[in-house]
């Protein structure tokens, strides 16, 4: 069973299944990360929704690409979590599939493409601190605790 994580979903709300994928960037001691800027700022993994006929590595590098500019290598799945949140981009109520992975970044071909997205690299308590959802805060807690090596 996949674990949500964040709020309950609303009873008398009806939710889209969004399944997506998303990344841990460990750059130098540092986490590469994509800032949203919209109405609010939202700081987060970098990646987003699987399109249809798309596999979750697909999707994952192509997000990346999109949101960061950056190419990745060796992704590696962690995990899933659930999360119901309204998406204000898509006027859509969903129930977010995450798949979280950890993937090397190799280089930077661009700034990011997605329009109102911007590119952080920050520490890891700096990044703990700044995600915007409970999910990406919880991987990212556990792949710092693991042991090294």
């Amino acid at each position: 069973m996949i674990p949500r994580i964040g709020h309950a979903p609303d009873a008398r709300q009806r939710y889209v299944l969004r399944p997506g994928a998303y990344a841990i960037l460990p750059l130098k001691q540092r986490f590469l990360l994509t800032m949203q800027v919209a109405d609010d700022i939202d700081i987060q993994l970098p990646g987003g929704g699987i399109d249809p006929g798309e596999s979750p590595l697909q999707a994952l590098h192509r997000e990346v690409m999109e949101e960061t500019g950056w190419r990745i290598a060796a992704p590696r799945r962690l995990g899933a979590f659930r999360r119901y949140a309204y998406m204000p981009e898509y006027d859509l109520w969903a129930e977010k599939l995450c798949h979280v992975y950890t993937a090397h970044p190799v280089y930077q071909l661009s700034e990011p493409v997605e329009p109102d997205h911007l590119t952080l690299v920050l520490s890891g308590p700096e990044a703990i601190a700044a995600l915007g959802n409970d999910g990406d805060r919880r991987f990212l807690s556990t792949y710092l605790s693991r042991p090294l090596g």
